[in-house]
């Protein structure tokens, strides 16, 4: 099956190791960032969510129509805007922009910190339920010839329609991420792509298994986020992501001074989602797994924003990438520390790479006796 490789984009350079330079919404910057990601071949790229960011529906459309075929994925939190009004959004930006190249990934919401910055303080187990029945309303309003009443537990609507819909057959797709018993209820209902972070093989081999059992029968998709870290050989591959890691240490305590403003924030003792908690359990184990897996970020920074790089040549890269694909993830979502150097040089082989090795796979397996 053909892989998705997708990339995430920021409106300002920086990272857990590069300190925040210049304005925070630098749109010169995301057209080069987005235009970037065109060039390497990236299919898609995440616009981001926090209580403090850009508006991502902004971003977005800056990104489409500063590009010619790069899709979106836009990252959305239930609870602060009708269900029925984000449809219309995502609709409209659709046709607006060639048709094809929206979707969605719902954020239910891992730190009670963030929420309350947004001002919603309720529980964990109510934001999955939430999010769930927001998830339902928005199909409906997608899909849905003629109006329709829903009478929920959080959402109430009474002869709700959307005169616009997505702009293709596809529609658009749904993406969503969660470890928890209520997260997998929701996405196992749900969810077109469900949402991994790079956790050791054993860990996502066992989540896909937990997830499709839930899916029973309906179609799903995996996606998995990594940070790959490459040079020309493993050597100066592993000294590279020793510079990450004194960078980012360094930046945690110029800001505990506060004289840098970063991406980089000490681990803290925080109630945070499942899949976070699963990968400091990692990290506290080993920096490495799978041979050449690095929770050394992880480690240090906590789990946000999805922390752990296979570290290697791009041949080495590529192939502990395609472990995952072996088991059934389809899409790839990487991102660097070097944000936009980064996507430049995965464009040359590793990106290349991927698209290869995913494609001989299929046609070895096409090739198995039945």
């Amino acid at each position: 099956m053909p892989i998705e490789i997708l990339g995430m984009i920021a409106t300002t350079p920086g990272s857990e190791s590069r300190a925040i330079d210049g304005p925070l919404v630098d749109a010169g910057y995301v057209r080069d960032f987005s235009r970037a990601h065109e060039d390497a071949g990236f299919d898609r790229v995440l616009i981001g969510y926090s209580a403090s960011a850009p508006d991502g529906f902004a971003v977005a459309a800056a990104a489409l129509h500063q590009t010619e075929r790069l899709k979106v994925l836009i990252a959305h939190r239930p609870g602060f805007v009708s269900p029925t009004v984000v449809a219309r959004k995502l609709a409209t930006l659709d046709h607006l922009t060639g048709g094809g190249r929206v979707a969605i990934h719902h954020i239910t919401g891992g730190s009670e910190a963030d929420q309350h910055r947004d001002g919603d303080w309720s529980e964990k187990a109510d934001r999955y339920r939430r999010t769930g029945e927001f998830i339902e309303v928005l199909r409906r309003t997608l899909t849905e010839d003629a109006p329709f009443d829903h009478d929920g537990e959080f959402y109430r609507h009474e002869g709700a329609f959307s005169a616009v819909k997505p702009a293709t057959d596809d529609g658009i797709p749904i993406y969503f991420g969660g470890l928890s018993e209520g997260a997998v209820e929701v996405g196992a209902a749900q969810a077109d792509v469900y949402m991994l972070f790079g956790e050791p093989l054993a860990a996502v081999a066992e989540h896909i298994q937990r997830i499709r059992e839930a899916v029973g029968g309906r179609k799903i998709e995996f996606s998995l986020s990594t940070r790959p870290i490459i040079a020309a050989t493993e050597e100066e591959a592993w000294a590279k992501a020793a510079r990450i890691h004194d960078e980012a240490a360094a930046l945690i305590d110029q800001q505990r001074t506060g004289n840098t403003l970063s991406f980089a924030t000490p681990a803290r003792q925080e109630k945070t989602a499942v899949s976070a908690d699963l990968l400091q359990q990692h990290a506290r184990t080993a920096d490495v797994h799978d041979e050449r897996l690095w929770l050394g970020m992880t480690k240090l920074a906590g789990p946000g924003g999805n922390s752990t790089a296979p570290v290697g040549t791009p041949a080495q890269v590529a192939e502990a990438l395609l472990k995952y694909y072996d088991l059934g993830v389809t899409k790839f979502l990487i991102r660097g520390f070097d944000p936009l150097g980064d996507v430049i040089e995965w464009g040359e082989e590793l990106v290349p790479l991927l698209r290869e090795g995913a494609h001989l796979r299929d046609l070895q397996g096409a090739l198995q006796p039945a």
